[in-house]
């Protein structure tokens, strides 16, 4: 593949991340605007949050599949339309039923950005595959952590309409350039296994299962603080908006400098070593969240830290479980990402919503819940590799 075409593919997929965090973070701020436009509590103003994660996961559960046997561009040029459909029928209803079937829609389309880890499985290989991936799960943190800030500065200059219509025109820039550079791509270009086939082969597979259980434990410390950050600064700690994003975007700092060691670990240091170091860091943020709340008084900085440490550790093990979970079955690329994604995703919300239960000792629970998260993963590395 040209260097010049390998560097357009890459924006590429970068935009998919951001347009895969642009639903559900940049809308957080307009939440009140919202709650006025529809004359509609808040609380149900939220439930669009869980149609909408509710839509992605039915889409992507056959969509991956679906891709392994009629290609990858089909389908996400597909979606991305149907999303952008859905984004602009948001912006432009004035009831909250026809707002939220259209919200639906958009989740629908948006199922396909499953297909970025099936690309990546398709386009890249060797290193430049792990480098790859490192840098997508860098890029997504980096978007999350910067997307309340965005969310805020559109509400100020355009209202709660400026983020459906900037994602439908990024969206577009996506669909136009995915038609023009993608070249078509299925499993491996093999035959294809039937849905319940491949699903069945992936769910039968220890090893599969185990390196996405790395992933989703990775992936479940990190999205636990995100879920629970506005509580944790805007209610606890009383911070404004901007003083919210800005500290928010400061953590963000943390993934670039894990995807910098995580990319050179990648160059000449084994699988089985990252995941290690990435869980050890997780333990390590375990340690000093439970340290910090025994020996200082609560401040941002208290719990910021920590994190920090912790999503370091995401960053260098979860794109080294995802690798490896991904080449087991590369026949069934899209199937496998759809497994691990819901896993991914089943795990965070899980581990979110039991964490926020208990709120108010949040320090505590996520000290613990990282340390017994730890000691899963790093259990789960040993038999793994050790498994004759």
């Amino acid at each position: 593949m040209p260097v010049t075409q390998k560097r357009s593919i890459l924006i590429l997929l970068l935009a998919m991340v951001l347009l895969g965090v642009f639903p559900l973070d940049v809308l957080l701020p307009s939440f009140p605007a919202l709650s006025d436009h529809f004359a509609t509590p808040s609380s149900e103003i939220a439930l669009s949050i869980s149609l909408f994660a509710l839509g992605v996961a039915i889409s992507q559960f056959f969509l991956g599949p679906l891709s392994d046997r009629i290609g990858r561009k089909g389908l996400l040029v597909l979606g991305l339309a149907i999303s952008i459909l859905g984004a602009v029928g948001c912006a432009n209803t004035v009831q909250f039923i026809p707002f939220m079937i259209f919200r639906t829609l958009q989740a629908i389309g948006c199922g396909c950005f499953v297909l970025l880890n099936a690309l990546v499985q398709d386009l890249f290989t060797g290193a430049e595959r792990d480098r790859t991936r490192i840098l997508v799960t860098s890029a997504s943190g980096v978007f999350i952590s910067t997307s309340p800030l965005v969310g805020a500065l559109l509400q100020h200059l355009g209202g709660w309409q400026a983020s459906f219509y900037l994602f439908a025109l990024i969206a577009l820039l996506v669909l136009l350039q995915a038609i023009r550079i993608l070249p078509p791509t299925r499993g491996a270009n093999r035959p294809a296994k039937g849905l319940i086939s491949a699903y069945r082969e992936l769910l039968c597979n220890p090893a599969f299962m185990g390196f996405s259980l790395i992933a989703a434990i990775a992936f479940t410390c990190h999205f636990a603080f995100i879920a629970l950050s506005p509580l944790i600064f805007l209610d606890h700690y009383q911070l404004s908006q901007l003083q919210f994003g800005l500290t928010l975007l400061s953590y963000g700092v943390a993934y670039v400098l894990g995807g910098l060691i995580a990319s050179r670990m990648s160059r000449s240091v084994s699988h089985r070593l990252q995941l290690n170091t990435g869980l050890a860091l997780i333990g390590l943020a375990g340690v000093t969240i439970l340290s910090l709340a025994t020996l200082t008084e609560r401040s941002v900085a208290s719990i910021l830290l920590p994190m920090m440490i912790c999503t370091a550790g995401t960053t260098i093990a979860r794109p080294a479980a995802t690798s490896r979970a991904m080449e087991l079955v590369p026949a069934s690329a899209g199937a496998s990402a759809s497994v691990l994604n819901t896993l991914v995703l089943a795990a965070g919300g899980v581990g979110s919503a039991a964490i926020s239960l208990v709120a108010g000792d949040f320090e505590w629970v996520m000290g613990i819940a990282f340390l017994a998260l730890c000691l899963a993963g790093l259990i789960t590395v040993t038999r793994l590799y050790t498994k004759p």
